[in-house]
């Protein structure tokens, strides 16, 4: 019998020599096995409402879609109540989403993302986390609050501004004159749309940015960098996925938002010329589906409209694919 250091060689445990507590390394504590099942089910569980909820909307859609007299994708009509005779598409309902959204998409970035740069990089301590609490706390704003605000408050100060745009640029097709004449319009509630996404892009850009490598930062100065010419070369590279899935998770609510499109924008009249003017007004899948929730009395109207949430759901889906994408992306750039 050898020994080693004055201990001897078979004093060691050996493999079968173990107590409790290897028994429990080898095996797996119970909380821990319990927990893990739990995971795995919640996982499983969302997903099955996933796609229940995609199956269902393709049941009811597919027989809707497939007695449409006109183009589904196509189409401007949207008439149901002749159930015989359905007409209707979703190429304005599209349109109408799809630019508001990216009207807020197109304001709410740039701005989140400066006041994340300012509240992560410039603002002193005692100034960051309060006016990160209050950027927070407007995601807790309901968004039938935002609607009135905007009716009652931001309309009256935004109405001027319209007017600039009809005067100085109503030449252009985005901004001619349209049958709209107050605040319902494309614009207005694109602009709404992103005062309501501002905290998400912002809260989210913060945490990416605060988790920059103070090594990255330190070595940029130590170079003779500026604090911008810092910000440039160390922050924006490491924060960029961060702020690219914040924007998509911001345009899955522009998209799917209700309650204040359905107060602000205007539905037009059917019949009503075709116009490419932001100032015009119109209605987004949500608005649409909401405005008319009362007509849901045969399985032919309640299939037209859900059609067109089939439409929506996609485009989240999709949004939320690709946001989800690239935040693995950033977390093998991490590893």
């Amino acid at each position: 019998m050898s020994t080693v250091t004055g201990v001897s060689v078979a004093d060691t445990p050996g493999p079968d020599d173990r107590g409790p507590q290897g028994d429990r390394a080898s095996t797996g504590r119970a909380g821990d096995r319990v927990f893990s099942g739990l995971a795995t089910g919640s996982g499983a569980l969302v997903i099955a409402l996933v796609t229940l909820v995609g199956v269902f909307l393709l049941w009811q859609a597919i027989p809707a879609i497939a007695d449409d007299k006109d183009n589904f994708f196509l189409s401007r009509a949207w008439d149901v109540n002749d159930t015989s005779n359905l007409r209707f598409g979703i190429v304005e309902l599209l349109w109408t989403t799809v630019v508001a959204s990216t009207i807020a998409m197109l304001i709410a970035v740039p701005v989140g993302v400066c006041v994340a740069l300012f509240i992560t990089q410039y603002s002193p301590r005692w100034l960051a986390r309060p006016a990160a609490s209050l950027v927070d706390l407007l995601a807790a704003v309901p968004s039938i609050i935002y609607g009135f605000w905007g009716i009652k408050t931001f309309g009256p100060k935004y109405q001027p501004f319209q007017d600039f745009l009809l005067d100085k640029l109503g030449w252009f097709p985005l901004f001619s004159k349209t049958s709209v004449s107050g605040t319902g319009t494309i614009l207005f509630i694109g602009i709404v749309l992103a005062i309501m996404i501002l905290p998400i892009v912002t809260a989210l850009s913060r945490e990416v940015f605060a988790q920059t490598p103070v090594a990255h930062k330190e070595g940029a100065l130590a170079l003779g960098a500026t604090k911008w010419e810092m910000i440039r070369t160390a922050v924006l590279p490491f924060g960029r996925p961060g702020v690219i899935s914040a924007a998509m998770l911001a345009l899955g609510r522009a998209l799917g938002e209700t309650i204040a499109v359905t107060i602000i924008v205007s539905a037009l009249a059917p019949g009503t010329k075709w116009s490419w003017s932001l100032l015009n007004g119109g209605e987004t899948f949500a608005s649409r589906i909401a405005n008319n929730a009362q007509e849901f009395d045969s399985p032919a109207k309640t299939g037209a409209f859900i059609a067109a949430g089939l439409v929506l759901f996609v485009l989240t889906f999709v949004v939320n694919a690709i946001a989800r994408i690239v935040i693995e992306r950033r977390k093998a750039f991490t590893e």
